[in-house]
């Protein structure tokens, strides 16, 4: 039996990178045989998309290096709970795990709001790990939050 690898402290590296840009401190890897395949961070304002989450970004990266719209037997690792969009698009994907760090009682998706794996017409529901390192990533979030206010 092989021990269990934590990949957030990755993901945190990517949340540190968009606070760094500007951007809302939320970084995502995604992980596949113990491997990191994919790695990214907010980019909204840098790109002017609104759907350039770290989730979209990494789950379109993983893509490409797989040469699949399926991530099957793959790891999401975010910093903070997936909003419903992300978290459609990991259903769609067929992530096997999503690690999650921060709770986000204003718009999550998975464990707060609409519980999107919970709903009756979802295609896939991954296993779900919320709070790891969560006490990090919230307060990155609240940091950069309060430097704006």
């Amino acid at each position: 039996m092989t021990g269990f690898t934590s990949f957030m402290d990755a993901a945190l590296d990517q949340a540190r990178a968009a606070a760094a840009a500007g951007e809302v401190p939320v970084g995502a890897v995604i992980v596949r045989d113990g491997q990191i395949i994919a790695r990214a961070r907010n980019r909204m304002r840098e790109l002017t998309d609104p759907t350039a989450h770290a989730e979209m970004l990494a789950i379109r990266a993983a893509c490409q290096v797989l040469g699949s719209e399926r991530l099957t037997g793959c790891d999401l690792w975010v910093t903070l709970e997936p909003c419903p969009a992300c978290a459609g698009a990991i259903a769609a994907a067929r992530i096997a795990r999503l690690y999650f760090a921060a709770y986000d009682a204003k718009s999550g998706g998975v464990a707060q709001g609409p519980r999107v794996f919970d709903h009756p017409q979802a295609h896939h529901s991954p296993e779900v790990y919320g709070g790891i390192a969560e006490a990090e990533a919230a307060t990155l979030l609240k940091e950069f939050f309060a430097a704006r206010r």
